[in-house]
């Protein structure tokens, strides 16, 4: 039988305990992808440790089933295609040169089981997650499009699923003064129980004033603002996230994120103003695992090293744990790298427009990302991994 690990799980106590038993295959992680994480970090991983790399290592971060497939799409790709490509796979969203100095910027992302659990809050948030996505790449949302795959249409459950589908979307594009200009709906038995709910994000911007998530500059802080971090969205990493492993303990939250779209215009318009004043080095949205994925993915694109304190995050639950802080999705949450220069600068901008702002963390030179809650390292693993 397992022992139960009392929080905090640091990384000294991870390297003094390695026959300790965690619930990997719970969190979707196989044997062999366990072992491939020991391997890594040349101990067992920690409880917040192993929550990050079981949601970053999913399908949904890391398409490790579909990559091969998507592949296809870049050896498709022409010499024609890509002159006029600016930004390609890596990023939040990709980026077409259209001449006169002008550029668009497009995002497609699917919301199936958070729509198939709870309509209008899963379509709802995946509008909010691509605005946001493209929004980083520093361009302004324009419009939005969807396409929707349901169950047979006299199904007793369709009109359930599609009105509340059909309702989020409309209900979080209208409130961000975003158009929708098109669509498609069908309807297969193939989709009874896993509708297929994909959105699209439309932004323009000026070519030469794209934004990258990429963290650099020693020194360099880093910033977290927008929405505070709730319990919402926490999901299958929630059996980690009391670092208790026991049934029915705080963990147990909602795993349909909640939007809020009159924040996310608020947002819009802040980070628009921040590109304006050149005071941002590199920007992430918050989407799928939190901050755990938005700085892991800030610290490797930018190939550098990381260093955050959670208890700096500004929280709209103060009983939320380390694990829970580290893999919330909270909606409408933008993480930004500042040069000590500007940050001033920053911080009187997100006052303008009462975006609530916390200096989380830094850039390091060390390639290390590294956690702490109340003085304990409870991360410390290679942002490339």
């Amino acid at each position: 039988m397992s022992e139960i690990v009392h929080a905090p799980d640091t990384v000294e106590h991870a390297s003094e305990t390695p026959d300790l038993e965690l619930p990997h295959r719970e969190l979707g992680l196989k044997d062999d992808e366990y072992q491939m994480i020991v391997d890594l970090l040349g101990r067992r991983p920690t409880a917040a440790e192993l929550a990050m790399y079981s949601v970053m290592w999913s399908e949904h971060c890391s398409y490790k089933s579909s990559k091969r497939h998507l592949k296809q799409f870049g050896e498709k790709t022409t010499d024609a295609m890509r002159k006029h490509l600016l930004v390609g796979i890596g990023q939040n969203a990709g980026v077409v040169d259209i001449g006169d100095g002008w550029a668009v910027t497009f995002k497609v992302e699917s919301h199936n089981h958070p729509s198939y659990v709870e309509p209008y809050q899963g379509a709802a948030t995946g509008i909010g997650g691509i605005i946001r996505d493209i929004l980083a790449m520093g361009a302004r949302p324009v419009a939005v499009m969807d396409q929707l795959r349901f169950g047979e249409i006299d199904h007793p459950d369709t009109a359930r699923l599609v009105h509340g589908v059909v309702s989020g979307i409309s209900g979080y594009g209208n409130a961000l003064g975003l158009p929708n200009i098109g669509g498609e709906t069908e309807f297969d038995p193939a989709y009874q129980t896993n509708p297929l709910v994909n959105a699209l994000g439309l932004g323009v911007l000026r070519a030469d004033e794209i934004h990258l998530a990429n963290a650099s500059g020693v020194g360099n802080r880093v910033i977290l603002f927008g929405a505070r971090t709730g319990g919402d969205g926490i999901g299958g990493a929630s059996i980690l996230a009391s670092e208790t492993f026991e049934e029915g303990g705080p963990a147990k939250r909602p795993a349909v994120q909640v939007g809020d779209p009159f924040m996310e215009k608020l947002l819009i318009e802040c980070c628009l103003e921040l590109f304006g004043a050149g005071v941002v080095e590199a920007i992430q949205d918050l989407g799928a695992a939190g901050i755990s994925c938005a700085t892991s993915e800030l610290a490797a694109n930018g190939d550098s090293g990381m260093h955050v304190d959670l208890e700096e995050v500004l929280l709209r639950d103060p009983r939320l744990t380390a694990g829970e802080i580290l893999m919330s999705e909270s909606q409408e949450r933008m993480m930004a790298i500042v040069t000590p220069e500007n940050l001033d600068r920053f911080l009187e901008i997100t006052g303008k427009w009462e975006v609530e702002t916390s200096v989380i963390g830094t850039v390091t030179g060390d390639g290390r990302l590294t956690i702490d809650h109340h003085g304990h390292r409870i991360v410390d693993v290679d942002p490339q991994t």
